[in-house]
């Protein structure tokens, strides 16, 4: 079985910064592995070490039989990633797919309908049983990018999964397959619970090979370890362009246009008392009274 990962790195922005152009100034920027793509990293890990029977060698290292479990993220992303890409890769993946170039990185905006054609384009080279997706990003947040690429390869779909069984019996099929020397069929069940608004949810089966957006709190992500760390420096990481995927400059053209990047004024206002706290207090309870508070 193979699990594609969607995964990217977010902009986490500083308290103090500044605008440049059509952006916060980079000096101001950290980048980091997208909390929705890490529990999606997650989830899949669990779903290979579930269906492992892997032992180790005189190293201590893990070993994976012919017929075990692969994880495999794919990014599209500037070579800034790779840090993110390499902590998915440390927590447990067993290989990454990282797409870029000049074409892409002078795009100023990658609208959803746009990563879903890049990711796409990946996933039909991979031939995945299983596609995870984080709901959204942490920057964009456009929550859109897996529902789409699940329309771009035709494939079954789940949103907002917060709860995740495969078919236990798709998995012995497979087993079964791999033993007789025939080819295994892919296809199974998951079944997911989707979280809907107002506190409900949904329980569904989904047809594989099918897409699922990952919610937060599906699972607890693991801490890289340092084994982990030092064994991701050695997974395969592969950077691919839009002529290794067989795509043109067309595939980026988008009807969005990003016009400006501004901070919003405040609203509101703060009074700040100071001194002792009595003092403070008084002080406070003076404004509450004015206001009508408790009254």
């Amino acid at each position: 079985m193979k699990i594609l990962v969607t995964v990217t790195d977010v902009a986490v922005v500083d308290d103090e910064f500044e605008i440049d152009g059509l952006g916060v100034d980079e000096r101001y920027l950290t980048y980091e592995l997208n909390e929705w793509d890490d529990y999606a990293v997650e989830e899949a890990v669990r779903i290979a070490e579930d269906g492992d029977s892997a032992e180790q060698n005189s190293a201590g290292d893990q070993v994976k039989p012919d017929d075990d479990v692969e994880v495999v993220t794919v990014t599209v992303g500037p070579e800034r990633s790779e840090e993110a890409i390499r902590k998915a890769l440390a927590k447990g993946a067993d290989r990454a797919v990282r797409v870029w170039d000049d074409a892409i990185a002078e795009r100023d905006l990658l609208d959803a309908e746009t990563k879903a054609a890049l990711l796409a384009a990946v996933a039909r080279e991979e031939d995945p049983d299983l596609i995870l997706s984080g709901v959204q990003s942490g920057d964009d947040s456009f929550a859109a990018t897996g529902v789409a690429l699940a329309e771009k390869l035709g494939m079954e779909w789940a949103a907002v999964v917060n709860q995740l069984e495969l078919d236990s019996e798709a998995d012995r099929r497979e087993a079964s397959g791999n033993a007789s020397g025939n080819a295994a069929s892919s296809d199974g069940t998951a079944s997911v619970h989707r979280e809907l608004e107002g506190g409900v949810e949904e329980l569904t089966d989904v047809e594989l090979p099918a897409v699922l957006t990952i919610q937060t709190g599906i699972n607890e992500p693991r801490y890289a370890s340092l084994r982990g760390i030092r064994q991701a420096q050695n997974k395969p990481l592969e950077a691919q362009t839009l002529d290794d995927l067989g795509l043109d400059g067309g595939v980026l053209e988008t009807p969005l246009e990003w016009t400006a990047t501004y901070e919003p004024e405040s609203e509101g206002e703060a009074t700040v008392f100071e001194g002792a706290p009595d003092e403070a207090a008084g002080e406070l309870a003076g404004v509450l009274r004015d206001k009508g508070v408790g009254q």
